[in-house]
């Protein structure tokens, strides 16, 4: 079993930094994609990025150039540094992680599921 544990949400103002890390556990982290998703009152679960496993980035045309996604395999962990934050990035931000040798894809590529940070951007 596969379980993911997000940390670093908080209150920030508009144009702060946050780096979110989520610890996965079991021994196969390195063999799988890892993607961040955010969520937002009233709306679907959004794609924000992706790495695959072979260490290939994907990223939503609105955290483009502002955010990045990086993993540690020997920590089991992946990170989500978000920069220059905007009042829209609020939401609930959850980790992801999909089977292994996995291509980046819609929410259906994913497999297991963190339980949310949530990250709040006051303007």
């Amino acid at each position: 079993q596969v379980q993911l544990v997000e940390s670093g949400g908080g209150l920030v103002q508009a144009g702060d930094s946050l780096r979110l890390s989520c610890a996965v556990s079991g021994r196969t982290f390195s063999s799988r994609t890892m993607g961040w998703f955010r969520q937002s009152p009233g709306k679907d679960r959004e794609f924000v990025a992706a790495m695959s496993w072979s260490r290939n980035t994907y990223y939503a045309d609105s955290v483009k150039g502002r955010f990045t996604i990086s993993r540690e395999n020997a920590k089991n962990t992946v990170y989500l540094q978000m920069n220059g934050l905007k009042p829209e990035d609020t939401a609930v931000y959850y980790c992801a992680a999909s089977r292994e040798f996995q291509s980046p894809g819609p929410r259906s590529a994913y497999d297991y599921w963190g339980q949310g940070t949530q990250v709040t951007v006051s303007s």
